[in-house]
């Protein structure tokens, strides 16, 4: 049975685009064009994955991801015709897993999609189930991080990311180098959304256990 995707944008040339190009890729497709009607249609469908546009009528992208975020975890990607670092940090902190920032590749958002789908069902394989650096435990199988035996919350490219960074401590990455082990492929104009999840997986670890290696990228830090 083909996979559901919610695709929600006041748009609708490009809505009715997107919707050809994912239909033509093997996807079943739900168009709402507006914020309401696509968490009504979230609701009823239970899709897959969510594509939101962040400016609609009714309700925005962000307050839609913000209401499903409460009861699900479904893959969201966030369209939007912004690149500034406000719009990529609010939408991934809300719970988004990437964005795409308009004009875009119809080509590039099936894949983008096809990624989020992948890595959310498991795709990816693991070499060792439980990761353990410092007071951080990281379980593959349970997808549960905790900082001194306490929870935290993370999305799926920050749980990606940083079972990256752990299962390597030392070793240096370059953004390419984790957005292809957060997505299984990687497109250099998505560089800098790496940056937006070292941010945020800093600020809910608490710790700083993720250094910048400046003109490089990332590494995990190990105390001695």
């Amino acid at each position: 049975m083909p996979q559901t995707i919610l695709v929600a944008d006041d748009e609708l040339q490009l809505l009715n685009t997107v919707r050809a190009y994912l239909e033509n890729s093997g996807y079943q497709v739900v168009t709402a064009l507006n914020g309401k009607e696509a968490l009504q249609a979230f609701r009823r469908e239970a899709p897959d994955a969510v594509i939101l546009d962040v400016m609609m009528p009714e309700m925005d992208g962000f307050e839609v991801a913000r209401q499903i975020r409460k009861d699900s975890m479904v893959p969201i990607l966030m369209l939007t015709a912004r690149a500034d670092e406000f719009d990529q940090a609010l939408g991934l902190e809300l719970g988004a897993d990437d964005y795409v920032t308009k004009p875009f590749s119809p080509r590039v958002l099936v894949a983008r999609v096809r990624a989020i789908l992948r890595r959310s069902s498991g795709g990816q394989p693991a070499t060792e189930d439980v990761l353990q650096v410092g007071a951080i435990n990281l379980n593959k199988q349970t997808r549960i991080v905790t900082v001194e035996g306490i929870a935290i919350d993370l999305t799926r490219s920050e749980f990606d990311l940083l079972a990256a960074l752990m299962a390597h401590p030392r070793r240096v990455f370059t953004r390419m180098d984790l957005l292809e082990q957060m997505h299984g492929e990687a497109f250099a104009a998505y560089e800098r959304t790496v940056d937006v999840h070292v941010k945020n997986l800093r600020s809910k670890l608490n710790r700083d256990v993720i250094e910048t290696v400046y003109g490089v990228g990332y590494r995990m830090v190990v105390d001695e």
